[in-house]
C-alpha cells in the first residue's frame, strides 16, 4: 500500500467533506462540566505556559490507589517495565503492552525538570508484551509469561479469530494466533498498515479496537506534534481515527481533527464509538480541556485550527479559512485541562454498583503544562440511554503524594475488565497493575 502527500488543504477538507453541520456533540446535560463553562472558556495565554512535571515517588509498601467506599484495591501485578495498556482475551488471558516515550532529543529542559523526567525513565522502551494467567479467577495471576519482545513501542492489541493484532508506533501488525499461546508466533508477522511515525512523532501510541460484527479495525493515531508547528505536511493521517479492513484494506479516516484519540469503546445502547481525546498544551494553564467526545463518522473535531468547538487557535492565524468553522463539531463532555485524559472503558458488568453500570471511566495519566497538577486519576461518567447523564466525578484517586512540590506515587493509563467484573488499572510509572473489586 502507497501513500502520497495530500496538499494540506485538500486533505483537511476531505476529513470533513462527510460532516453535516453539527456543532454540537451528544451530551444532554448542561455546558457546565467538570468545572469548565465551554461556552466561556478564558482567553488563550491569560496564564503562561508552565513546564510543571510531576516527580514520581512512587509507593511504599501498603500505600496504592484510594477507590469510593465499598471498592477494595490491591496490586495484581508489579515488576513490570512501563505497563502502558491492558488487553484481556475471552479466554480471560491479560496481555499488558510495556512501551514509553522516546524523546529523540526534543526537550530541552532544565536540570530540575529532568531531573523530575528521569524519574519517569523517558525514552527508555523495552518494547515487550507480557501475558498473565490467571486460571481459578480469583484475580491472583498464577503465571506469566514473555508474550512477545523486539516490537517497535506497542500498544494497542486485539484478537480476532485466529490472529493476534498489534498496534506497533509505525504499523498494525498482524500474526498467527491460537487460544492460549502463551507465545507470539513472530514469524507471522505481517505489516497490514503503514503508520506515520517519522521525525515528528510527539503523540505515538497506536490503540485498537474492533467493531460488534468483527470485520473492521479502528487505529487511533495521535498528533505529530503539539499544534502543527512542523507544518500540516507533516499531519497527514494523523489527529484521527483510521478504519480499515481485517487485512489492513480499504482504509478510511473515520474521523480527524482529534489531537489523541487513545481510548476507544462502543457505548453501550446506542454502539456509538467514543474516544477520549488528550488535547494541546502551551495556551495557558486551563486551555485546552480535554474531553470525552461521541465520534461521528466523517466528523472534524478542530485540531490544530480550532479547540473545544469554535474557538480558534492564535498559533494558527491565516489558516483558519483551510477548513469551515461550521464544520467543528464540539466535544460532549470536558475533562480538565492538561489532565492526558487516556484510557476508556465503558462497563458492562454487573459487579459494580448500579450506578457504574454502562458508564465510563476514564484514564487520567496527569499533567505538565499546568503551573498546579491536574489528572493522576480515574474518573468516572455516569451514562443514560447512551449518553452522558452527569459530570464526570473522582473514582480512583491517591496517585499525587503532593500537589504544591508535584510528587506523585504513579500514574494511572490502561483499563480493562476481567471476568467477574474487577477492573485493572495499569499504573506506568510504578510498574503495577491495579485491581479494583466491588465488595459484596
Amino acid at each position: 500500500m502507497k501513500y502520497y502527500f495530500i496538499p494540506a488543504v485538500l486533505f483537511f477538507l476531505l476529513c470533513g467533506c462527510n460532516t453535516k453541520k453539527i456543532n454540537k456533540g451528544s451530551y444532554s446535560g448542561s455546558s457546565t462540566t467538570a468545572g469548565y463553562n465551554v461556552d466561556s472558556l478564558p482567553a488563550p495565554f491569560a496564564t503562561g505556559s508552565a513546564k510543571n512535571f510531576s516527580e514520581v515517588i512512587s509507593w511504599k509498601n501498603g500505600e496504592m490507589p484510594i477507590a469510593p467506599p465499598g471498592f477494595l484495591v490491591s496490586q495484581f501485578a508489579n515488576g513490570l517495565q512501563h505497563p502502558r495498556w491492558i488487553y484481556v482475551a475471552e479466554n480471560g488471558d491479560i496481555f499488558v503492552a510495556e512501551s514509553n516515550t522516546i524523546l529523540k532529543g526534543i526537550l530541552k529542559l532544565g536540570a530540575a525538570v529532568s531531573r523530575k523526567i528521569k524519574t519517569q525513565h523517558i525514552g527508555e522502551s523495552i518494547n515487550r508484551i507480557t501475558m498473565y494467567r490467571d486460571s481459578d479467577k480469583n484475580g491472583i495471576p498464577e503465571k506469566s509469561y514473555v508474550f512477545a519482545q523486539e516490537l517497535n513501542q506497542p500498544f494497542g492489541m486485539l484478537i480476532i479469530g485466529n490472529h493476534f493484532y498489534v498496534g506497533n508506533t509505525d504499523a498494525l501488525v498482524k500474526y498467527d494466533y491460537s487460544t492460549g499461546d502463551t507465545l507470539l508466533r513472530q514469524s507471522t508477522a505481517k505489516r497490514i498498515v503503514d503508520l506515520p511515525a517519522g521525525k515528528y512523532n510527539r503523540h505515538w501510541t497506536r490503540n485498537i479496537i474492533t467493531n460488534k460484527a468483527k470485520d473492521r479495525i479502528y487505529i487511533g493515531v495521535g498528533s505529530g506534534t503539539n499544534v502543527a508547528e512542523k507544518g500540516l505536511e507533516n499531519e497527514v493521517r494523523r489527529a484521527c481515527i483510521l478504519e480499515v479492513n481485517l487485512d489492513g484494506t480499504d482504509e478510511r479516516i473515520y474521523a480527524s481533527g482529534l489531537r489523541n484519540a487513545v481510548g476507544m469503546d462502543w457505548a453501550p445502547v446506542t454502539q456509538t464509538l467514543w474516544a477520549a481525546v488528550n488535547e494541546r498544551d502551551e495556551l495557558g494553564d486551563e486551555l485546552v480541556p480535554d474531553y470525552l467526545t461521541g465520534v461521528h463518522p466523517g466528523g472534524f473535531y478542530g485540531w490544530p485550527f480550532f479547540y473545544f468547538g469554535q474557538h480558534t487557535d492564535p498559533r494558527m492565524a491565516g489558516q483558519h479559512s483551510l477548513v469551515p468553522i461550521e464544520k467543528v463539531i464540539v466535544p460532549d463532555v470536558p475533562l480538565g485541562s492538561h489532565t492526558a485524559s487516556l484510557g476508556l472503558l465503558f462497563y458492562r458488568h454487573h459487579a459494580f454498583p448500579a450506578k457504574y453500570q454502562n458508564g465510563a471511566f476514564v484514564t487520567q495519566h496527569g499533567s505538565w503544562n499546568r503551573s498546579v497538577i491536574s489528572g493522576y486519576k480515574v474518573v468516572f461518567i455516569p451514562f443514560a440511554n447512551g449518553k452522558p447523564s452527569g459530570v464526570p466525578e473522582d473514582f480512583l484517586t491517591g496517585f499525587v503524594a503532593d500537589i504544591a512540590s508535584s510528587k506523585v506515587h504513579g500514574r494511572p493509563v490502561g483499563i480493562a475488565v476481567l471476568a467477574d467484573g474487577s477492573m485493572l488499572i495499569s499504573d506506568d510509572v510504578s510498574n503495577t497493575i491495579w485491581r479494583i473489586t466491588a465488595q459484596k
